[in-house]
């Protein structure tokens, strides 16, 4: 495997064969699905759940949360580690909804590459466009999984050109599918000329697996029909001499994508993926932070967090703080530093996760996501290191677009509703404001889905029921500046003024027209529409 910086020392053994990418997608483009066939092929579950069948056969692992479960959507970030042949893979998958996207925002810090699906029939949604947006900023090497090839798809060279025209990157053929809909049978592997061939019956098989050599070799009239074989000699000509060979430098950079062709639900395509992944997916990198960066190879440990969820276990008000690795062996036991407290951390039970199944982790390397159950302590950009005060830094937090006020059903359980509110806010769901003048909470998200959430886990999690109701504000912006002039500002604009559950002042908006003003009248105040988490 090429290592992107070539004066660098070769990685550990255990550390290199360590894959940890995240899953992103628009909505319903299949994601769920792939991520069920991951988990299928690297021996981790028997049988993959679908979100869209009946009875046992629908429970996914990787949606955990009983809302999951009843829409068949993905809310929540979910981390799943397992082995595939000689690789360990640290699979995150991410919700494709917009109304989460700053769960998916955060997720990416985390990992070293990002599997792109896209539904054949549909091309480059909108939320794909937004994520890969956010991998170009962090320049993530992408692999391309072109979904649902058995369903009535568009013209794979127009896929191909879309994704060219609308993300400005190479692409390069890993596999190209053989007749499409009905007629789809299968792919021609063109990295290892090899013909794959679905198996519609059993949803859960391999498919075989037929080597040839050549697109001429009298095998290949055995096995497809004669208008599919013609059609598939002229694509895979043209391909050749239309596309880029696949350059796997150019993949690491994040300038190339090698796209696959498949259909998850019937297991077809996905091995080839996985292979992909394997072989040309990036060993984990160093991690931007402040003062230096952090290198994988380092023999002490560090990690940060990237995740908080709240009440995996509803039996337990646990937390479990998702870590990434940064460097190190991690052992079971050890006693990190959290630096922004200074304080000493023994972490004697940290867990691996498959989705919500948990068992204890024993050990862990840079490159692996670990849970640390823990009550509060550790917040999403926490790092944890031997001792060094080193931060790792670039991990966002976005200001809310919609903005609403949260009543309890119950006024006496106002501080009930206060533990909740504070509990979401620190697990990222929510920000939450405390307006200066008036009581209650102001709750902002970032989609309008995100409140049907929050009230139905309140109620769940808390017994609570809430009531959410329109606020006179509709957006918030974090006050920045020299201290005197932040004062000055805050105590002539009492009204708009809240703290966040940081203690970090904010200024609350009703216009587009509210922040001009700030600009003319308060030249030495500065309004910020992200801040870098638990600074």
């Amino acid at each position: 495997m090429l290592d992107i910086a070539s004066n660098r020392p070769a990685l550990p053994p255990e550390i290199a064969r360590r894959r940890t990418f995240a899953i992103i997608s628009h909505p319903d483009a299949g994601k769920t699905t792939l991520t069920e066939k991951f988990l299928l092929f690297g021996g981790a579950i028997q049988m993959a759940g679908q979100v869209r069948a009946k009875g046992e056969a629908r429970r996914t692992r990787s949606d955990f949360m009983q809302m999951e479960k009843d829409r068949g959507i993905s809310v929540s970030a979910s981390a799943m580690s397992f082995d595939f042949k000689a690789f360990r893979f640290n699979l995150v998958d991410t919700p494709g909804h917009s109304d989460f996207s700053e769960d998916t925002y955060r997720t990416l810090t985390a990992v070293d590459a990002a599997v792109m699906v896209i539904d054949g029939a549909k091309g480059v949604e909108s939320q794909t466009q937004k994520l890969f947006e956010v991998c170009r900023l962090r320049d993530l090497p992408i692999l391309t999984f072109c979904n649902k090839m058995d369903r009535e798809s568009r013209d794979t060279f127009d896929i191909i050109d879309e994704i060219q025209e609308n993300l400005a990157i190479d692409v390069t053929p890993a596999s190209w599918p053989i007749g499409v809909g009905q007629d789809f049978m299968g792919c021609y592997d063109m990295l290892h000329d090899r013909l794959e061939l679905m198996n519609r019956a059993d949803r859960n098989r391999v498919a075989d697996s037929i080597e040839i050599k050549g697109l001429d070799d009298p095998l290949l009239d055995k096995h497809v029909p004669e208008h599919l074989l013609e059609k598939l000699r002229e694509e895979v000509e043209m391909a050749r001499e239309l596309l880029p060979a696949l350059d796997p430098q150019s993949v690491l950079e994040g300038h190339m994508t090698p796209i696959w062709f498949g259909s998850a639900i019937n297991s077809f395509g996905v091995k080839e993926l996985m292979d992909g992944i394997a072989e040309y997916g990036p060993e984990p990198q160093p991690q931007r932070a402040l003062p230096r960066e952090i290198l994988p190879e380092e023999s002490k440990v560090s990690g940060f967090v990237f995740k908080v969820q709240a009440n995996m276990d509803p039996k337990h008000r646990d937390r479990v703080a998702f870590v990434r690795l940064a460097s190190g062996h991690f052992k079971r036991g050890m006693k990190l530093t959290h630096v922004r407290s200074k304080k000493p951390m023994a972490i004697s039970n940290p867990v691996l996760f498959l989705a919500s199944d948990r068992e204890l982790a024993e050990e862990g390397w840079a490159g692996d996501i670990i849970g640390i159950p823990n009550h509060g302590q550790l917040r999403i950009g926490d790092t944890l290191t031997e001792g060094e005060a080193i931060r790792v830094a670039g991990i966002p937090s976005f200001a809310p677009e919609l903005l609403q006020t949260v009543r309890a059903g119950d006024p006496l359980k106002a501080k009930h509703l206060e533990k909740a509110l504070m509990q979401f806010a620190e697990e990222g769901a929510a920000k939450v404001f405390k307006p200066a003048i008036g009581s209650g909470f102001i709750v902002g998200v970032v989609g309008a889905l995100q409140f049907e959430v929050l009230a139905s886990r309140i109620e769940l999690e808390y017994g609570l029921p809430v009531r959410f109701e329109s606020s006179q504000f509709t957006s918030a912006r974090w006050v920045n500046g020299d201290q005197q002039a932040v004062d000055k500002f805050v105590n002539s604009n009492k009204q708009h003024i809240a703290t966040d559950n940081d203690g970090d002042t904010v200024y609350l908006t009703r216009l587009q027209w509210d922040i001009d003003r700030v600009a003319r009248d308060y030249p030495d105040v500065r309004l910020t529409a992200t801040k870098e988490m638990m600074v």
